[in-house]
């Protein structure tokens, strides 16, 4: 069996009387694209923000390559491997693509963020930047802004940044949002490159997606794991079909 990367066991979140993770436990193995579905409100986009430390969870574990980080910040995590996706939102909306991969590398490689103009002339930002948009095919934006590239474009954008800080695993939270067929085969095609390079936790909502990608698939429903296993078994399952997809079995 491949390494485990990432393990959550018995993880709680309550706000107040409402309880939104309700004693969680999956693990992300080496090489594989876990997928994480479940209806709106399940509790998906919490658990993600424990996992890579935006929230602190109430109780349970969170282990990364054998080490506990459930009482580490954000950058901490950041600095050991665990890559989340940019959101759209964090993009500086004026600044080039490039501009805005180069900022990502320049924090990998633990110096100070250097705004003024000749940084755009430094080989050790620029070249390492533009081989990450190379390889999200955004190679010929590098130097539009962000806040005129396409939704679908500003996604790879974030993956690419998400790439310059070499994650040991990847956690995206509904990559195809607002994206089209075309973009979401895109973007599957890309997911399925990356996962050679570290494993991937994938929250998504596009299930042609999820199918197409997942090794294996869990189900959150109101904040429980109610099914775990590969495609075929989530297909299957009587009580997924119930509580996901609305089926009468």
């Amino acid at each position: 069996m491949a390494e485990i990367v990432l393990s959550v066991r018995n993880l709680r979140k309550s706000f107040g009387a409402l309880t939104v993770t309700d004693n969680v436990s999956l693990d992300l193995r080496a090489g594989e694209i876990h997928a994480l579905i479940g209806p709106n409100g399940a509790g998906k986009t919490t658990l993600i923000h424990q996992i890579a430390g935006t929230a602190r969870q109430d109780g349970g574990s969170i282990a990364f390559l054998d080490r506990d980080i459930g009482n580490l910040g954000v950058a901490e995590r950041a600095r050991l491997g665990l890559g989340r996706s940019f959101q759209v939102s964090s993009l500086a909306p004026e600044f080039s693509a490039l501009r805005n991969v180069m900022l990502a590398v320049q924090s990998q490689q633990g110096s100070s963020l250097r705004l003024f103009r000749p940084v755009m002339r430094d080989s050790s930002l620029t070249e390492p930047a533009m081989k990450l948009l190379d390889r999200v095919g955004l190679a010929d934006r590098a130097h539009v802004a962000a806040e005129e590239l396409s939704h679908g474009e500003r996604r790879r954008l974030e993956v690419a940044m998400t790439l310059a800080l070499r994650p040991k695993a990847f956690l995206f939270d509904e990559p195809m949002a607002g994206m089209g067929p075309e973009g979401s085969r895109s973007l599957t095609g890309l997911l399925q490159e990356l996962r050679q390079e570290a494993p991937i936790l994938l929250v998504e909502h596009d299930m042609d997606a999820v199918f197409a990608l997942a090794d294996r698939v869990s189900v959150l429903v109101y904040g429980r794991v109610v099914a775990s296993g590969s495609v075929s078994d989530i297909r299957s399952n009587a009580e997924v079909r119930r509580a996901y997809f609305g089926e009468h079995v």
